[in-house]
């Protein structure tokens, strides 16, 4: 569906977009895993969600799932225009 919709909106052809929209999914991947990597060695009060959801599921779902967590902000930044601003840290490290 997303593909379908950017086409009709892009001016690139259906392959390049496709290929864009795959190449920024496995940005954000990679992009998540390296702030699990993270959290793993340092962690924060906001690790407190990667952590719960670590000791439940595997490593490459969780990355998946903050990708996805992150895209979410993005296109929520995207839409309003804003600039991102840090989450407050919640007391006992629940995130």
């Amino acid at each position: 569906m997303l593909v379908r919709e950017a086409d009709r909106l892009s001016p690139f052809s259906g392959d390049t977009l496709r290929r864009a929209i795959a190449t920024c999914a496995e940005l954000l991947v990679l992009g998540a895993t390296a702030v699990i990597r993270h959290s793993r060695s340092k962690p924060t009060a906001e690790a407190g969600w990667l952590k719960s959801l670590l000791e439940r599921r595997p490593a490459r779902l969780v990355s998946v799932a903050q990708a996805n967590k992150m895209a979410r902000i993005v296109w929520a930044l995207l839409v309003r225009g804003e600039t991102y601003r840090m989450p407050a840290a919640v007391p006992g490290g629940a995130a």
